[in-house]
């Protein structure tokens, strides 16, 4: 059981070695940080477009069903107010680290 155990902490040493060297660095976490969240805004952005585009056809007398742009519409509305609540949770988030003393 002794040896077992002793062998056990060798590969949980080796398993943290690893696990550090697959760690980024702060800049490449910043990195694809600013690409997730700038992706994330162009899906909410393309949705809206979308929907842009389903109510413009409709308007036009174009052939598009009106539940179809209802929930594309729809979508767009929840896609938006989603950015919009996320973005209030951050900007809560950073004032309350700021009054946070030093």
């Amino acid at each position: 059981m002794a040896i077992q155990s002793i062998l056990n902490a060798q590969n949980t040493a080796a398993l943290m070695k690893l696990d550090r060297s697959a760690q980024p660095t702060p800049y490449e976490a910043q990195q694809s940080f600013g690409t997730y969240l700038k992706d994330a805004i162009q899906e909410v952005n393309d949705v809206q477009v979308k929907s842009d585009v389903m109510t413009k056809r409709l308007i036009m007398g174009e052939d598009v069903d009106l539940h179809n742009v209802m929930i594309t519409a729809q979508k767009a509305t929840i896609a938006l107010n989603a950015t919009m609540e996320i973005r209030n949770k951050v900007v809560e988030a950073y004032q309350e680290i700021i009054r946070m003393p030093v």
